[in-house]
């Protein structure tokens, strides 16, 4: 569990999880078409090792985010692709963790899609995930939460991945 924060970290560490396509994390909510779908709370898959989690401190004073809503990631992996998936959440004072918004990115397709290329072990790629609109309130006493993963499944197809078990690691 990390801290979700407008001030840079002084030190900061990469922060990493295993991802493994035989056991994706699965969908709870979202903008789906055939499976239970909306801002469903997401304190169910949260406690997963293959889930990275930033929370902020408790807002003193609403926060008003609207328009078009992105995540940017430094990221490595020890595969040659992955996917990254990034959900904004507004967690309430009682715990739920309720879905605002997410987004997916192949990293392949981190340039263009108009042509794979494959990522390089352990190198550092800047990725900008695309969480579509937003227009929400985040209320005095909530907390704003950031999930990120590799997987949301069935919502998005599991990324295969060239190894079976891959790390993933995160530079904040």
């Amino acid at each position: 569990t990390g801290i979700l924060s407008t001030q840079q970290p002084e030190n900061p560490t990469p922060d990493s999880y295993i991802s493994d396509p035989i056991n994706p994390v699965p969908t709870v909510g979202g903008n789906n078409l055939f499976i239970p779908a909306g801002p469903m709370d997401q304190s169910r898959i949260e406690g997963r090792t293959d889930i990275l989690k930033f929370t902020s401190a408790v807002l003193t004073e609403p926060i008003e985010v609207t328009g078009r809503t992105k995540a940017e990631l430094y990221v490595a992996s020890s595969g040659v692709d992955t996917d990254f998936i990034v959900k904004l959440c507004d967690v309430y004072p009682d715990g739920k963790s309720i879905l605002i918004a997410e987004g997916i990115l192949r990293a392949k397709y981190r340039n263009t899609f108009e042509k794979a290329r494959p990522i390089e072990k352990g190198k550092i790629y800047k990725c900008e995930i695309d969480l579509d609109y937003v227009s929400i309130i985040f209320n005095r006493g909530h907390r704003i939460r950031v999930l990120i993963s590799s997987s949301n499944f069935p919502r998005f197809a599991v990324n295969p991945n060239p190894e079976k078990i891959f790390q993933q690691m995160m530079r904040r």
